[in-house]
C-alpha cells in the first residue's frame, strides 16, 4: 500500500531567490529579505513583477554579474577594475561614459576570451565529425 504524501512547496532563501531574479538582494524590501520564497511565488514574481521588482531591475543597485554583463566584462574583470560594490544604472552608465582604461583592457580580454571559446568548439566539433566518418569508415569495412 502506497502511502500518500502531502506535496510540500518548494523553497529557497532569499538570496538564492535574488540571484534567479537578477537582482540586490540588500536593496530588496526587508519582508522579501527576511522570508523564504516558495517556487510559486517566484513564478509570480518572474511572470508579474510588482513594482519594486521592476524598479530594481531598471535602476538598481544591480549585483556583481549584472553589472559585469551591462559594461561587457567578466566579474573578474569588475574585481580587477577595483568595482566591488554594487552600482546603480546611473553609475553603469557613468562607467561606461567615462571608459578609463581598465575597461577597455577587460572589455578587450572579454574579446580574445569568446575568440578562444569558439575556436576550441570549432575544433571539438571537427574532431567529433572526423571521428564520426572514421567509424562509419570502420563499420563498413569490418
Amino acid at each position: 500500500m502506497t502511502s500518500l504524501k502531502q506535496k510540500t512547496s518548494q523553497t529557497m532563501k532569499p538570496a538564492t531567490a535574488a540571484k534567479k531574479l537578477g537582482i540586490y538582494l540588500d536593496a530588496a524590501p526587508t519582508g522579501f529579505q527576511e522570508g523564504v520564497v516558495s517556487r510559486e511565488e517566484l513564478n509570480a514574481l518572474q511572470a508579474d513583477p510588482p513594482q519594486w521588482l521592476q524598479e530594481l531591475r531598471q535602476n538598481g543597485p544591480h549585483p556583481r554579474p549584472v553589472v559585469a554583463a551591462k559594461l561587457g566584462v567578466s566579474i573578474a574583470g569588475l574585481a580587477r577594475g577595483g568595482v566591488t560594490e554594487a552600482l546603480t544604472t546611473e553609475q553603469i552608465e557613468a562607467v561606461k561614459a567615462e571608459n578609463p582604461l581598465w575597461l577597455q583592457h577587460e572589455r578587450a580580454n572579454q574579446v580574445d576570451v569568446r575568440k578562444e571559446a569558439a575556436r576550441i568548439k570549432e575544433k571539438q566539433e571537427k574532431d567529433a565529425a572526423a571521428l564520426a566518418v572514421k567509424a562509419t569508415k570502420a563499420a563498413k569495412a569490418g
